[in-house]
């Protein structure tokens, strides 16, 4: 396995737990031997660059960075990768993407070789999936969609009666835990509230809830979430989507409950629209990650 290959592999192992950030997998290599190592910590802690110039301390002079993004050049909430970079004495860097980050892309690659790093593009199976949704926020201001169902074979998502557990095998729910962990949030509408009472967290392979929770997002124009919902008892954070067409005394009833309300544009259906909805959880994701 190549040594980009091997810093995807490292990304890949963070997913779901750096956002906002994205997920970076970096190796630094020098005379052929592997002397550091690192993926993105969670938020306000180092980026995968600075966990393997850690980790080779004074050997870091005279080798070779392989990351899978660009690295940053902006203050954020940690100090610029380059100035670590430029300082450690790393004479090549080798990257996989650049980052589509508008304050970034393309001016920490420019710092670098300003610096007198060489710098080479190397792409690598797997990198540009790693980006595809933070590029789709990071430019946007919206979030990247994956959209979940379950359907029999006759193309039905629940019996007559409405019975819906369970339309799928073991293999696929395993598969929506995996994909529940590396998102920022779980959207459904009211009536699945209503008629499965779902508790939309992400589980071990046991059913233990992960420290990590994705918010849970319920559209409900008319807030009718009960009170008894499941989800309204599980670790992490629930937001309910309504309008301006919700009683107001469905709205006080939900306020001792820890769930955050929001009243968003319904146009003339009605009902949350999808562009408001989408720019909501875009803003969200910047203010709460």
């Amino acid at each position: 396995m190549s040594h980009m290959q091997q810093a995807v592999e490292l990304a890949y192992q963070v997913i779901g737990s750096t956002s906002p950030n994205p997920a970076v997998g970096a190796l630094l290599v020098k005379d052929g031997v592997e002397i550091g190592r690192g993926a993105t910590q969670p938020p306000g802690q180092d980026h995968a660059e600075i966990v393997a110039l850690k980790q080779a301390s004074d050997q870091a002079r005279g080798a070779t960075l392989y990351t899978t993004l660009e690295p940053c050049c902006t203050w954020g909430r940690t100090p610029p990768c380059t100035q670590a970079i430029i300082a450690a004495g790393i004479t090549e860097v080798h990257f996989a993407i650049t980052d589509p980050n508008p304050s970034v892309s393309g001016n920490g690659l420019n710092e670098l070789e300003a610096a007198g790093i060489q710098i080479i593009e190397e792409g690598s199976d797997g990198a540009e999936e790693l980006y595809e949704a933070f590029a789709k926020h990071i430019t946007t201001g919206t979030p990247f969609v994956t959209t979940k169902y379950a359907m029999t074979l006759d193309g039905k998502i629940a019996t007559h009666t409405g019975d819906s557990k369970w339309v799928t095998g073991p293999d696929a729910r395993k598969y929506v835990q995996k994909l529940r962990r590396v998102c920022d949030a779980i959207l459904v509408g009211v009536n699945t509230t209503l008629r499965d009472d779902p508790y939309l967290t992400a589980r071990t392979d046991d059913g233990s809830p992960l420290e990590r929770q994705p918010l849970r997002v319920v559209l409900d124009s008319v807030c009718s979430t009960p009170l008894s919902s499941a989800m309204l008892d599980q670790p992490g954070s629930t937001l309910i989507a309504t309008t301006a067409a919700a009683p107001a005394a469905r709205i006080l009833a939900l306020e001792p409950t820890e769930a955050e309300l929001v009243v968003l544009p319904s146009g003339t259906v009605r009902r949350v629209t999808q562009i408001a909805i989408m720019a909501h959880l875009g803003y969200w994701r910047v203010v709460h990650l």
